[in-house]
Parts: structure tokens; sequence; C-alpha cells
């Protein structure tokens, strides 16, 4: 019994991505903030209460939700590899020479028995427009009237508003999130295109590293 197989891309709710702005298929935008980690084992006690705190006062000043998201994925040690290979290539002394050639079976081999691991730490902020059913009618009818080249200015120019709204919404994450001592950055499209490629392929780096 053959079965209707049905593409992926049904089951993805994300439209496109552009400008930096994921646009999902029932219009709302998305962000993605890049931010790095803070190892309060590090910190004082005093310290690791004082961040906890100001993290509270961070969520508690938010209007609006978010939502936090933390990639872990097998760390691909090749392309450090590669570079001291390189240098061992261009090394004159014999020695210096030799001892990288050990460092580099060395972090090798502590690569193939263990499994070291990267974290990757996302903050997602939403935007999403709300129409009423008034405006709406309003809208159709306003469309029904234009060409093609009017409908998409008028779409262009409703894009432009809700992402400026949207980067309102992320420059107070941000700002949030550096009063915690932690650094961030917004995604732009490819960044956002290669998030999200890892996260509906997530074997496939695995298994292109284990073919190596």
């Amino acid at each position: 019994m053959a079965l209707n197989a049905k593409a992926t891309q049904e089951f993805v709710p994300i439209k496109e991505a552009r400008d930096g702005i994921v646009i999902l298929k029932d219009g709302s935008l998305r962000a993605i903030v890049l931010a790095n980690s803070t190892n309060l084992s590090l910190k004082s006690s005093d310290e690791q209460q004082a961040t906890i705190l100001q993290f509270q006062n961070f969520l508690n000043t938010l209007d609006f939700s978010t939502q936090i998201s933390v990639q872990s994925r097998r760390l691909d040690i090749r392309p450090y590899l590669l570079l001291l290979e390189n240098r061992m290539k261009v090394q004159n002394e014999p020695l210096l020479k030799l001892q990288t050639k050990e460092y580099i079976e060395f972090i090798r081999n502590f690569t193939e028995s263990v499994s070291i691991m990267t974290k990757s730490f996302f903050v997602v902020v939403p935007y999403t427009h709300i129409t009423l059913k008034s405006d709406s009618g309003i809208l159709q009818n306003l469309f029904s009237k234009k060409n093609k080249g009017e409908i998409k200015a008028m779409e262009q120019l409703n894009f432009e508003e809700q992402r400026s709204q949207l980067e309102q919404r992320v420059s107070v994450v941000q700002q949030g999130l550096a009063r915690c001592g932690i650094k961030s950055a917004q995604l732009g499209t490819e960044e956002v295109v290669e998030v999200f490629y890892k996260v509906f392929n997530p074997g496939e780096l695995e298994g292109k590293m284990e073919e190596q």
C-alpha cells in the first residue's frame, strides 16, 4: 500500500528568511539573537547572586514572550587539526616540528575517544502583528483594486513596519543581556538559514565527520 509522502517543507512553519528575519507561514516574525555563556562557578557567591537577580529582573521587565534555545553539537576539530598540520609543514625547527606532530596525534586520538561538545545559546524574539477583522476587510478591498506591483510594495512596507517593531524588541533583549554581563548579536540571513539547517538535519554533520 503506497503512502502519499509529504514534503518536509510542509511540516516546517517557516515561509522564508529575509534581512535576518524569519517569516513564519502565519505572517509573524522572529529574530534570533546569539548569546555567549557565563560560568557562574568561576564567580564569587555575591557575584553569582547578583547575576541571577539581574537576569531575573531582565525577564520580569519583558512585556513579550521569548524562547531560549540551547543547541549542543559535537565539536568539529578538523579545521584546528588542519591549521596545526599547515604550521608543522612550514616549521623549520626539527624539535618543534616533532612536538607539533605528537600534539596533533594526541588531539586526534583524544577527540576520537571522547565526544567534545560545543553549546550555542539563542534567544528567539517574536513579533506578531494583530489585525482586526474590520481592518482585514478593508485591506482585502484595497488589495483587490491594486496590481501586483502595488500589492508587493504595500507588503514590503508592512514588512518594514513590523521589522521595526521587532528590532525594538531585539534591542530590549540585548540591553537586558548586557546588564547581566552577556554579550549578544542578532543573526543575519545566512546565519539564520545555517541554524535551521542544522536543526532539521541534526545527523548530517556528524555523519560527514565520521566519514573523514
